[in-house]
């Protein structure tokens, strides 16, 4: 179904007001969104059917890449998403930041992925870097050996047993 007529039936929908109908034009829209991620205007759509429904954080996660935004719904979606790693995945652009069609969504993209980076940095910065120890490593590579062992000792006794068995 082409995009304008996706949009209308979805706007259809919505001028009928019942959950049910509200529902399905978020289901549309949302398709939309999944096939066209590059487009704003479509994400804007979805972020009118979140207000609807009554969900600031989808609506500012929606309008996130837009030129205008409500600053409650993006403050609300970003204390539902905290980590910008989270934020990038719920967005779910496809793509290279320089592929996004206006120059502030490029630079909230942009944005976004340096503080993901740096996260992730701050993260591998505080994570300990300790070696295991050469006890540790000698304890597996015995518990190991023993395993190893009696597996082949059941192996052969399970043979002889059998071979008793046919003779």
């Amino acid at each position: 179904m082409p995009v304008e007529l996706t949009l209308h039936k979805a706007a259809e929908e919505l001028h009928r007001g019942d959950l049910a109908s509200v529902l399905r034009a978020r289901q549309r829209v949302a398709g939309l969104v999944g096939t066209y991620p590059h487009r704003l205007d479509l994400r804007e759509r979805l972020a009118e059917v979140y207000r609807i429904l009554g969900e600031p954080a989808q609506a500012g996660r929606w309008t996130y890449l837009s030129e205008v935004r409500d600053p409650d719904e993006t403050l609300a979606f970003e204390r539902a998403y905290r980590r910008a790693a989270a934020r990038l995945v719920a967005l779910s652009w496809q793509g290279r930041v320089d592929e996004a069609p206006t120059e502030t969504a490029r630079t909230r993209l942009a944005s976004l992925y340096l503080e993901a980076r740096l996260e992730l940095q701050h993260q591998l910065d505080a994570t300990p870097d300790e070696e295991t120890s050469w006890g540790a490593c000698l304890v597996v590579m015995v518990g190991g050996t023993f395993i190893l062992l009696c597996f082949l000792l059941g192996m052969v006794t399970l043979a002889q047993f059998l071979w008793k068995l046919v003779t």
